[in-house]
């Protein structure tokens, strides 16, 4: 077996449909980056961020406290420290360092290494400058800052990374939590797609797998949420709410007045089909809007990457041309929007826990229940009626901050 091909094996071979121990996990990883010359050293790291300095400190996640740094070669980054004692912060370490180490895209944050120093284990990357497009988007103070070409860019810059994740990558990817707070931005504001911890690779010639549910209430598939069916079509649902979000201003929450007891895609959507579409734009970016016929295409589009039935969705490739300066004469007339109370609603066994949620701050809840690397793989279309009595769930821990819950 060639070098290449054997570096290609040891990298797919943890992503096989069963369960492998953490130890190994942690072995392969650090084949890997042995392979790829992606090692730092531990020490390397604590000079770069002044001892992870506290004011040196960028965030905290699910995963752990994220730092920025400095390397001698002059490469800014940004180091993912994994809290100790977090059981989910491993799952993610593990998932986000197998998954970013052959992706390489304009619009994917880049993966420079790990470190792994006894119990300490830190993922490096590239430093995006800017914030993550929450922190714009959501606050009336910098809104502003998003004019309706830099949000346009961003819509089809997220599409080129989904597209590349699902369809030009050495394997398909599934991120499995697009939304605006995975999106970082660059100082030309390029976003990029991050935050990889939960997202799984997707087997050859199959239509969906079972899964346990894992994401951030208000932008997960109905089919996903309600039965584990996850494939490429989730995160097309994922992008659509997002762009929904670009275009208005508004998070996709069930609490927000501006829509009047109603939520962000059903408020939308009967907007658009009383030809009152305009009135989506956020107030802040009326202005700098050139051509009205952009902002209808990318409606449209986000209306049909949300509708119910995932086979109605377009693919990421279709959703590319749709955006582009010569979009097709003919787009798809959007159905309803997918929502809880669709026909993907099932009744859950007495002896199964239903998922929580937080009323007042439903689309911050994040589920995961993604504890288990296992996933299984489902019949292809013919048998997914069957398949999907057989769904695994799990009860869910929300946090209504938005945070993914810690387990035990």
């Amino acid at each position: 077996m060639s070098k290449s091909n054997n570096f290609f094996h040891n990298l797919i071979k943890p992503f096989k449909f069963g369960s492998t121990r953490e130890g190994n996990s942690e072995d392969d990883i650090q084949n890997i980056a042995t392979q790829e010359q992606r090692t730092f050293s531990y020490e390397t790291l604590v000079a770069a961020t002044n001892n992870f300095h506290v004011h040196n400190k960028l965030g905290q996640g699910g995963f752990g406290p994220v730092y920025k740094g400095k390397l001698n070669d002059g490469r800014e980054i940004a180091v993912k420290k994994l809290s100790r004692g977090s059981n989910q912060g491993k799952t993610q370490f593990v998932a986000e360092a197998k998954l970013l180490t052959r992706v390489q895209h304009r619009n994917v944050v880049n993966l420079y290494g790990y470190c792994i120093h006894g119990r300490e284990k830190l993922l490096v990357y590239e430093y995006v400058p800017l914030e993550s497009l929450d922190k714009f988007l959501f606050r009336s103070n910098k809104k502003q800052e998003l004019d309706w070409k830099r949000r346009f860019d961003i819509i089809n810059g997220v599409a080129r990374g989904l597209l590349y994740l699902h369809e030009d990558s050495h394997i398909c990817i599934i991120h499995r939590d697009i939304k605006a707070a995975n999106i970082l931005l660059d100082e030309k504001w390029v976003p990029k797609i991050a935050d990889f911890g939960l997202a799984r690779l997707f087997p050859e010639d199959e239509t969906h797998v079972n899964t346990r549910v894992a994401g951030t209430h208000g932008y997960m598939a109905p089919e996903y949420l309600m039965h584990g069916h996850l494939s490429v079509k989730a995160d097309v649902y994922s992008y659509g709410v997002l762009v929904l979000e670009l275009i208005s201003g508004h998070r996709n929450s069930s609490s927000d007045s501006a829509f009047n007891g109603d939520n962000l895609l059903n408020w939308a959507y009967k907007l658009y089909k009383k030809g009152k579409w305009l009135e989506m734009v956020d107030p802040t970016v009326a202005s700098s809007v050139a051509t009205t016929e952009q902002v209808e295409v990318c409606i449209r589009v986000s209306l049909l990457c949300t509708q119910g039935d995932p086979q109605l969705r377009p693919t990421m490739g279709r959703v590319a041309l749709m955006l582009s300066k010569k979009p097709p004469s003919h787009m798809e007339e959007p159905t309803r929007p997918g929502m809880p109370g669709s026909r993907y609603r099932r009744a859950l066994p007495r002896s199964h826990t239903p998922f929580t949620t937080d009323d007042e701050n439903s689309s911050a809840s994040h589920i995961d229940s993604s504890n288990c690397d296992t996933i299984t793989t489902a019949t292809t279309t013919t048998n997914s009626t069957s398949s999907a009595t057989r769904t695994a769930s799990a009860t869910a821990q929300v946090d209504s901050r938005g945070k993914r819950p810690m387990f035990p």
